[in-house]
């Protein structure tokens, strides 16, 4: 392949996944959630919010 091949072809990915964990904290902007050992942090907006 050339570069200008590689220029021209392009992938997407569009996906979700699902994970189960222990939600440790809720704040204005991000839920800080456990999962297995590590408690990371996820940001919130409108469209994320399960009503």
């Amino acid at each position: 392949m050339t570069a200008e091949n590689l220029d021209k072809q392009t992938i997407t990915v569009n996906s979700s996944i699902s994970l189960k964990g222990i939600v440790k904290a809720i704040f204005k902007d991000n839920v800080h959630v456990q999962i297995g050992g590590k408690v990371i942090s996820l940001p919130l907006s409108n469209k994320d919010v399960v009503k």
